[in-house]
């Protein structure tokens, strides 16, 4: 299993990115996928899920902001942000797991493969 990340970069606060995710060896349709982010010092934090029936789940301080969306037919899940802040700066990590329970969705430990991250930097 592969899972590629892209389209990190620098940005002003107020301004908008969009991360790509393109995941291989598996069956992605059936699979949560799942965006984290790692700020410096700082623990791995769960930003977004969307599980394999589409539904979603986002960290509170991204809610209304970011939108995680995927595409089966290509293999890849997408994390628009929006209205970025300087807080919302990190190295940013698709994960993917097709087992998760509900409960384990915003959990590291939980998902089993994860990619190499992008930065977003977001400038105040």
């Amino acid at each position: 299993v592969q899972l590629q990340a892209s389209g990190g970069g620098l940005v002003q606060a107020g301004g908008s990115l969009r991360l790509s995710c393109a995941a291989s060896g598996l069956t992605f349709s059936r699979y949560d996928m799942a965006w984290f982010r790692q700020a410096p010092g700082k623990e791995r934090e769960f930003v977004a899920v969307i599980r394999r029936g589409s539904i979603t789940y986002y960290l509170d301080s991204v809610r209304g902001r970011f939108t995680i969306s995927r595409d089966n037919a290509k293999n890849t899940v997408y994390l628009q942000m929006n209205s970025l802040k300087p807080e919302d700066t990190a190295v940013y990590y698709c994960a993917a797991d097709g087992g998760l329970i509900t409960s384990s969705v915003r959990y590291a430990r939980a998902y089993h493969y994860w990619g190499l991250g992008t930065l977003v930097t977001v400038s105040s």
